[in-house]
């Protein structure tokens, strides 16, 4: 058998997909786990497999190139548009099995581990940063060591650069915790600096 498109709703261990033929008819759906789906596909021919982009998607992406098949990774938003009625899983993996042939559709590179690795890396940094404009937000109204360092810091700087700074410091206090097992010892406030690795006094 021979199909032009498959879509595929990706679960935690359960799969749901969709091929249509030649001429746009849906002639499989079928439910499998990630071992099954790939011995399924292992001696297939298809023309072109779509999938919602997601970090498991990435995975199994290269798995089914590996088998020789052309992969696609689709926005979950754009996928959307094409779900037809009320949500299910075999729906979801139709929708997508529509959207993957659509000539202007915009697709995600499948990643390897590295770069999954450094995406995670970068989208950590950015809560940080999140949380740390909060904590700037707020620092006007406390009285504590790290209060005072941070109003010393926008004094002379950006806010912007303040709160990568802040956020910075806030990970490595957090790894001081961490790493040494220890509850966390707040900044002193009179006169004096605070090394959050070393736990050392130092004069301003």
């Amino acid at each position: 058998m021979e199909l032009r498109t498959i879509g595929i709703d990706l679960g935690k261990t359960v799969f749901h997909l969709v091929g249509l033929n030649l001429h746009g008819e849906v002639v499989v759906r079928k439910k499998c786990s990630r071992k099954q789906l790939l011995h399924f596909t292992a001696n297939l021919k298809v023309r072109l497999i779509g999938m919602e982009a997601c970090g498991g998607s990435h995975f199994l992406g290269r798995a089914l190139r590996e088998q020789g098949h052309e992969v696609r990774l689709i926005p979950a938003q754009y996928v959307k548009p094409y779900v037809k009625t009320n949500k299910s899983d075999y729906i979801d993996a139709e929708a997508i099995d529509g959207a993957v042939g659509r000539p202007r559709m915009r697709f995600v590179p499948i990643k390897t581990d590295d770069q999954l690795d450094l995406q995670s890396l970068h989208r950590v940094r950015e809560r940080w940063v999140m949380r740390a404009r909060a904590v700037l937000q707020q620092s006007a109204k406390q009285s504590s060591g790290l209060s005072a360092w941070l109003a010393q810091l926008t004094a002379r700087t950006h806010r912007n650069v303040a709160a990568v700074a802040l956020a910075n410091k806030l990970a490595r206090m957090a790894w001081a915790v961490l790493a040494r097992n220890e509850p966390y010892r707040p900044p002193m406030l009179a006169g004096c600096s605070y090394n959050l690795i070393g736990r050392q006094m130092t004069p301003d």
